[in-house]
């Protein structure tokens, strides 16, 4: 039975003539084609010797256009983000506004004055564009922009304190993700780590009998932004630091992280230490990121003293860690919503932390009562937390809803969700007490028609009683 069935599989020459592989060829090469019917033809011989039929010629182009969809499909692709965590690393942080997409997209079709001046109609600098606006919504003095807060602060080490001593506190000597640690950049920067105080308690004398003005070259502050310190616990103000640095001509950097610009207190949140507040704060140099709060693009932002900004443009590390025309056009256009009082209107991250509740209670109650007429009846409108996340206001947490769907394969239903059919956008869900949520406040007004598509696409494929009639 297996060599007869093997004998009805057609030559690859033969699927070659057929109008579909034609049409195959014309969008994806002869040699691409041809290599896809091997494949599809191996596997049906594997599945033959497996007690299968031959499948159709058909089929076996059906199978090799999907081969080929796979081989070729990008394997970086928007998501829905339904978890209920607003920024999230892993789903690459912050999504851009409108506007930042638009301004990115309209210097990458072309040409554009990177490091062009318009004026003078010579050379110019990239670094002028983002410049300006971050010294006019923070007051410092100058600013610069690498490609992340991990970079910024081995550029300001390696330029100001290379061979020389940084004094931090033991309870600043963190993770800051994927396994890297701030004692590790320190020593990649050439600077020598000076620990002071103990792990939950630092006195500002601490630093004070750890200085040696001719060889310390900064005083560096790391906000705590994925953890939290409580209890017996003790921290000298940036303020008191900043007296102890000018006393002794020292500098002080405040290494904030998140980089927010707004007062998170105004949204029940804890209070995340703003840029302008660590520079009136007399912090010489801050450094935050991009794409946490700031609600940008990845990027690494430092402020602070012209002279001290002068000398890390002109570190050699600078070139090697400059950030392209589509991160800066973005930043800028992020940048202007705050200038512009839009930030809340218009920063996806913002949005989301804005919510009102009872807007987003209102918004699952349309998805369940779209998904009741499609025949999916057993979802549930639940009260649930979601988290900022992102290295960001560790341990705080905004009231939300979501649509909880029963499921006796949750694990099963997520994958669906995560897996959808050739077209149809992922949506990541997070599974809590047995059930799949769906959180709507990480999930943007304007991708509830494509989340609802996906959920009753992902709830066709589960078994009986997962969730459908």
């Amino acid at each position: 039975m297996n060599a007869e069935e093997l004998r009805k599989l057609p030559a690859v020459s033969r699927l070659l003539e057929l109008p579909e592989a034609r049409a195959l060829i014309a969008q994806h090469g002869h040699t691409r084609v041809t290599e896809a019917l091997r494949i599809a033809l191996h596997a049906a011989r594997q599945a033959i010797r497996s007690g299968d039929v031959a499948p159709s010629p058909d089929r076996l182009l059906a199978n090799a256009a999907q081969h080929l969809f796979v081989a070729l499909a990008p394997s970086l692709v928007p998501v829905i983000n339904a978890s209920g965590v607003i920024i999230h690393t892993n789903l690459g942080r912050a999504p851009l506004s409108e506007r930042a997409r638009h301004a990115a997209a309209r210097v990458a079709a072309g040409y554009c004055n990177l490091e062009y001046d318009l004026t003078t109609g010579e050379r110019g600098s990239r670094y002028v564009h983002a410049a300006r606006l971050l010294k006019q919504l923070t007051g410092a003095e100058d600013a610069l922009v690498v490609n992340n807060n991990a970079a910024a602060v081995l550029l300001v080490l390696s330029a100001l304190a290379r061979d020389r001593e940084v004094l931090i506190s033991r309870s600043q000597l963190v993770e800051i993700g994927g396994g890297f640690r701030i004692p590790d950049v320190m020593r990649q920067s050439g600077a020598r780590l000076v620990e002071v105080g103990t792990t939950n308690r630092t006195y500002v004398h601490d630093y004070a009998e750890a200085l040696h003005p001719a060889n310390t070259a900064l005083i560096l502050r790391v906000h705590h932004s994925n953890f939290i310190l409580s209890g017996f616990v003790h921290e000298p103000s940036l303020q008191e630091l900043v007296a102890l640095g000018e006393e002794h001509g020292i500098p002080v950097v405040d290494d904030l992280g998140s980089g927010s610009l707004l007062d998170t207190q105004q949204f029940g949140l804890a209070h995340e230490p703003t840029i302008q507040e660590s520079l009136a704060a007399g912090a010489a140099l801050v450094t935050a990121s991009g794409d946490k709060l700031l609600g940008g693009p990845q990027a690494g932002l430092i402020l602070g003293k012209a002279e001290l900004i002068a000398r890390l443009r002109r570190h050699p590390l600078a070139r090697a860690l400059r950030v392209d025309k589509t991160t800066l056009a973005a930043l800028e256009a992020t940048l202007r919503s705050y200038l512009e009082g839009r930030a809340l209107e218009e920063l996806p991250v913002w949005r989301m932390i804005a919510a009102q509740p009872e807007t987003l209670r209102r918004r699952v109650q349309r998805w369940q009562r779209r998904l009741h007429a499609w025949g999916v009846k057993n979802t549930t409108v639940i009260p649930t937390q979601a988290t900022v996340g992102g290295g960001s206001l560790p341990g705080q947490q905004l009231p939300s809803w979501a649509l909880a769907l029963a499921s006796p394969s949750p694990d099963r239903l997520a994958r669906h969700l995560r897996q959808p059919p050739q077209g149809r956008t992922p949506v990541i869900a997070r599974i809590e007490e047995g059930y799949v949520l769906l959180d709507a406040r990480t999930v943007l007004p304007e991708q509830d028609g494509e989340l609802l598509v996906t959920l009753h696409l992902a709830l066709s494929d589960v078994p009986p009683g997962s969730g459908t009639n």
